[in-house]
């Protein structure tokens, strides 16, 4: 039986879902500090100009140490829109968009006030739209390291995952090639159905 512990995250990154769908208990890390330039807000796209970043606002608490449990989400302005049109510019031509559409548009409908909530649910709405089941808990205390799970926390700092995987069709690959490790909705929307099996291939 593989244990793992993993960071929650945006609509997280191919190897945030490799690792969950060869394990068989997760185990979310809920107790750290937030860290700016991280995955922990934020998720990369395949646009029709290349890689593009998509950043959820947070509101910067004035202690230099903040829970991720704790951190807000900045909804001033809004930031929900910008992401739909940004995804819809990217994969509406691609063969799965309408089809996951209706599961994935009612996330940039509401207002969640802390980014775990927001994190959480997307995970929730892609391993639906997968059909990836799996058992998991949630930390109660931060341990730098863990005994008897396999530790993937580092997956949440996109720019240290050197991660390498099978390269699959993508919307815009004709014009610039393959893009490697986005965000696991690039691989929901190109792959659809096949894509819990591509998941299981691949290796961290």
């Amino acid at each position: 039986m593989k244990n793992i512990i993993i960071h929650p995250s945006y609509f997280p990154s191919i190897s945030h879902f490799v690792a969950i769908a060869k394990a068989d208990m997760v185990t979310f890390e809920m107790e750290d500090n937030f860290q700016k330039q991280t995955n922990r807000n934020r998720m990369y796209i395949y646009s029709p100009n290349g890689v593009q970043l998509l950043n959820v606002p947070v509101k910067h608490n004035k202690e230099r140490h903040q829970r991720i449990k704790e951190v807000r989400i900045e909804n001033d302005f809004d930031w929900q829109k910008q992401h739909f049109k940004s995804l819809e510019a990217a994969y509406r031509t691609s063969p799965f968009f309408e089809y996951f559409e209706d599961e994935i548009t009612p996330i940039f409908q509401k207002k969640h006030t802390f980014l775990m909530d927001l994190n959480l649910e997307t995970m929730a709405v892609v391993s639906k739209c997968l059909k990836l089941e799996f058992d998991y808990d949630e930390t109660a205390e931060y341990f730098h390291e863990v005994n008897h799970k396999t530790d993937f926390r580092n997956l949440i700092n996109g720019k240290k995952d050197t991660s390498e995987f099978e390269s699959y069709t993508q919307v815009f690959g004709d014009k610039h090639g393959y893009l490697n490790n986005l965000s696991v909705l690039d691989l929901l929307f190109n792959e659809g159905r096949y894509a819990l099996e591509y998941l299981k291939k691949q290796e961290l």
